[in-house]
């Protein structure tokens, strides 16, 4: 038998439900429950519309709080939102200068300093398959994004 999500939980995730309704409206579309996969450092994919439509009980196209809670509690724990402080952290030791960004000079930096130095094309290389946008810096989105797994096999839904 699955237990009860803890208040803890269910306040978690109330909170990242909340932040991620940008319109406000009490439920998720499914770009908005992409970008909350992303920012936990989850990759939706092309699986998304299997995602929500696995997710969405009442069938109205949209997730509200009450599916998000039966589709992930009890069976989720609290590692995911531990995974994005650690996440974070990890992001923070190649930021250098705290700027919220990660240059091809901070990346080769701290692998240097992790013993794995990287030669100038393996630096190119690196920061084109990372840097999606082609800004020239790792955003922190784009970190998690390299890091991530597909929604679907976080949340051991089978999509066919």
């Amino acid at each position: 038998m699955a237990q009860l999500p803890s208040p803890n939980q269910v306040n978690l995730l109330k909170d990242i439900f909340t932040r991620f309704d940008l319109d406000s409206d009490g439920s998720l579309t499914q770009l908005e429950l992409a970008a909350l996969f992303r920012s936990v450092g989850l990759k939706p994919g092309d699986e998304i519309e299997a995602v929500l439509a696995k997710m969405d009980a009442n069938g109205n196209g949209s997730i509200e709080f009450e599916e998000l809670v039966n589709a992930i509690l009890p069976d989720f724990d609290e590692e995911v939102f531990v995974n994005q402080d650690q996440l974070m952290r990890v992001f923070q030791l190649f930021d250098k200068d705290g700027d919220g960004s990660i240059t091809p000079a901070e990346l080769a930096g701290q692998m240097a300093k992790m013993g794995l130095p990287l030669t100038y094309r393996e630096l190119n290389d690196l920061m084109k398959e990372i840097d999606t946008n082609g800004d020239g810096i790792i955003s922190f989105h784009e970190f998690t994004a390299i890091l991530g797994m597909p929604v679907s096999e976080f949340l051991g839904l089978k999509i066919s």
